[in-house]
């Protein structure tokens, strides 16, 4: 996702990276579209395996982060300048599942990075970026495209940070 819209961004002569959306950049009114639609679905699909991957993780948050994963690959395939309407609400789902998949995914017991205070925190701050994103939009704010990157950015690395967590260390292993 960052590498596609930071490459598709620098290829596309003029373009404000602070206000242009992520969606801007895969629509017929940029010159290769298809960059930052290749991000959104190699995201998307990266959701969906790693969800798959995460044994470990209750099963409410493992499901939301695949229906994020879903969602974030819809947005690739509809585009916005062509299906604005089924593109906001695969944005959405995408927007909100991956959100709130944090705090679905605690645990009282086990590794500490499961654990309510950690998972809690993480949702909250993914929450707050997308209210930020969604005041910007709602209010076609000056700087919808940075909260958009904030919010897409932060969701996008929180699953990594989770598996480097719950990495095993010295014979140590999550249990289901």
């Amino acid at each position: 996702m960052i590498g596609g819209w930071t490459l598709a961004a620098a290829l596309e002569p003029g373009f404000d990276a602070v206000r242009g959306t992520i969606s801007a950049l895969a629509t017929a009114a940029v010159d290769r579209p298809g960059i930052m639609t290749a991000g959104l679905l190699v995201t998307g699909a990266a959701h969906l395996g790693t969800a798959a991957s995460l044994r470990g993780v209750p099963l409410p948050g493992r499901a939301l982060l695949a229906l994020g994963g879903l969602g974030t690959a819809a947005v690739g395939l509809l585009p916005v300048d062509r299906v604005p309407t089924a593109h906001a609400v695969a944005a959405g789902v995408a927007f909100g599942a991956l959100a709130l998949w944090p705090a679905a995914a605690a645990r009282r017991t086990g590794p500490a990075p499961l654990r309510p205070a950690v998972t809690g925190a993480a949702a909250a701050v993914l929450l707050g970026l997308l209210t930020w994103f969604v005041v910007e939009v709602r209010a076609d704010g000056d700087l919808v495209g940075l909260a958009e990157r904030a919010v897409a950015g932060a969701q996008s690395l929180a699953p990594l940070a989770l598996v480097l967590a719950l990495r095993p260390r010295g014979g140590d292993r999550v249990r289901g």
